[in-house]
């Protein structure tokens, strides 16, 4: 497996593959997942968009994930910030990387490709802060949730409802960069 970085165009070349990952690993209906093709597929010209994408050693996709800079007028950051109080906008919204997608097909998932997903894209990020949102679940048990809670994410927003999703979400964040790997001297 090996982990690559993604430009827009290299994205969009392989929106077919990102639209099937996107569904195994979310349980989405079709109809749903063909509109979530045109929104990718305007994402990739946001400002500060980054992508990463994991493939096996005969190229297809495992896994991949995608963020920008979010701001006024785009759907995601105007909902959050019609939920936050002002002061939590200005800590939040302010100078934020979005985490849009983070994805691995789900006979991949635990072998740390989303950790490596996540730390690329982290690491790749402009921003002071970065934003995510994940469906609620047991975080004892949810692989997504204890990889946000590793890398440091903490609650901004618990049971939040974003409209046409009757499913609530958690909105996590966390401040940029990310702090330097620890060093481990095995002699």
């Amino acid at each position: 497996m090996r982990l690559v970085r993604w430009t827009p165009d290299d994205l969009l070349r392989r929106l077919n593959d990102v639209v099937a990952v996107y569904g195994e690993a979310m349980g989405y209906r079709l109809d749903l997942l063909e509109a979530r093709r045109g929104y990718i597929a305007t994402h990739v010209r946001r400002p500060g968009f980054r992508a990463v994408a994991s493939l096996t050693s005969e190229g297809h996709l495992a896994g991949f994930g995608y963020g920008y800079l979010g701001g006024p007028g785009q759907w995601w950051h105007d909902q959050v910030a019609r939920a936050l109080d002002p002061a939590a906008r200005q800590r939040w919204l302010t100078d934020c990387f979005e985490v849009v997608e983070l994805h691995v097909r789900p006979p991949a998932q635990g072998h740390g490709l989303g950790a490596g997903q996540l730390r690329a894209l982290l690491t790749m990020a402009e921003g002071r802060t970065v934003l995510l949102s994940t469906p609620e679940a047991d975080e004892a048990t949810s692989r997504a949730w204890r990889l946000y809670r590793r890398f440091g994410f903490v609650d901004v927003l618990r049971d939040f409802r974003f409209p046409g999703d009757e499913r609530p979400f958690g909105v996590l964040g966390r401040d940029l960069p990310l702090p330097a790997p620890e060093h481990v001297d095995r002699s």
